[in-house]
């Protein structure tokens, strides 16, 4: 597996409100009618300069209720050999859509949108693989459309605060991180999370909240171990990873749709170390410890579920013209999937998609 140089990500230097309007107002279509798409909707509706205009979604029923629910203006189903989600896209009103399929329809519907001419956000993980990520990131390039990958917490407040304290020197070079997420998912082979059609199984699902830790401190590895269990579909059930530096410095992380965990990051270093209380994707604590003085606390709320953050990205930089984000770039899009084929590789966890 080919690793890019390690470094650590950007950290956004805004404390704006993100309700608050930047611009343009814009209008969202968005593709999909299941939970992630209705949360997500429901803090886009809190943007000032947002308006819920389109919904799709392979019946028409299916579209209306949802609509009728938030408040969209439009709704889109199937229509005949016409998919929903091209219908929504062939609206010219419709400004930027947001993707909430399960992973492996990413690549075909979020494809169509950007030859559409239509600025996207995909929901994470971006595709089933990189192959499909780099593909995309072609497609949304040779348009002149903004492409995002929609990972939510390298967004928040306490995350953006975390990546600031382990870049600033406070608790000296980072030296390890460990991070782990994790929870009991009753097994239902139609469930998205399980299914392997769909791109199931922890890794693509969960990993990458852990995985923003080591990241977001000391950026991409120079090599990675993993272990894990699958199921007999072929579905990982946990994994651990082990990411190693040139610099000696390593993180463990470790995902499980089998057991309940803590759901806490630690990044330590040679000064101190940081520590997330809450849950890793959404921590609402930071406590800070240098040396053998006391820990510093520091809270964190939320507006709305917490997308509205990586929403108010998306809104910004359409609205000045960038196709991509500086907190949130495609280069990094294309590397984690990167990370996440060798990791599959190892684990010996195929989809369907890879075989196109």
């Amino acid at each position: 597996m080919t690793l890019p140089i390690a470094r650590p990500w950007l950290f956004s230097q805004t404390n704006q409100d993100p309700r608050a309007g930047t611009g343009k107002r814009l209008r969202w279509g968005v593709v999909s009618t299941g939970n992630i798409a209705n949360s997500v909707s429901k803090d886009l509706a809190l943007l000032d300069d947002a308006e819920l205009y389109a919904v799709s979604s392979r019946t028409q029923a299916a579209a209306d209720a949802f609509a009728g629910l938030l408040g969209f203006a439009k709704a889109y189903g199937d229509d005949g050999d016409v998919p929903g989600y091209q219908r929504l896209f062939d609206d010219p009103d419709v400004d930027v859509v947001y993707v909430a399929t399960p992973h492996a329809q990413h690549y075909l519907i979020a494809s169509a949108a950007l030859s559409a001419g239509k600025h996207v956000l995909c929901e994470k993980a971006l595709t089933i693989n990189a192959r499909e990520a780099t593909e995309l990131v072609r497609l949304a390039r040779e348009h002149n459309v903004f492409f995002m990958e929609a990972v939510w917490s390298r967004f928040l407040p306490s995350m953006q605060r975390a990546f600031e304290i382990a870049g600033s020197g406070e608790i000296g070079q980072v030296q390890w991180v460990s991070a782990d997420l994790g929870f009991p998912a009753p097994y239902d082979p139609a469930a998205r999370i399980w299914a392997l059609n769909d791109g199931g199984g922890a890794l693509l699902d969960i990993t990458v909240y852990p995985l923003l830790w080591a990241l977001g401190t000391l950026g991409f590895p120079q090599s990675v171990t993993a272990i894990g269990s699958l199921n007999e579909d072929g579905v990982d059930t946990q994994n651990a990873l082990t990411l190693g530096y040139d610099t000696g410095a390593q993180a463990q992380l470790t995902s499980s749709l089998m057991a309940h965990g803590p759901r806490n990051a630690t990044v330590a270093g040679g000064l101190g170390y940081l520590q997330t209380v809450g849950s890793v994707n959404n921590p609402r604590e930071l406590v800070v410890r240098v040396g053998w003085d006391e820990p510093r606390h520091e809270h964190f709320d939320v507006v709305g579920t917490g997308y509205t953050y990586e929403l108010r990205e998306v809104t910004r930089c359409i609205q000045q013209g960038f196709t991509e984000s500086p907190v949130m770039p495609l280069e990094d899009s294309i590397n984690v999937m990167r990370l996440f084929d060798g990791v599959r590789s190892q684990l010996g966890i195929r989809y369907p998609n890879d075989a196109r």
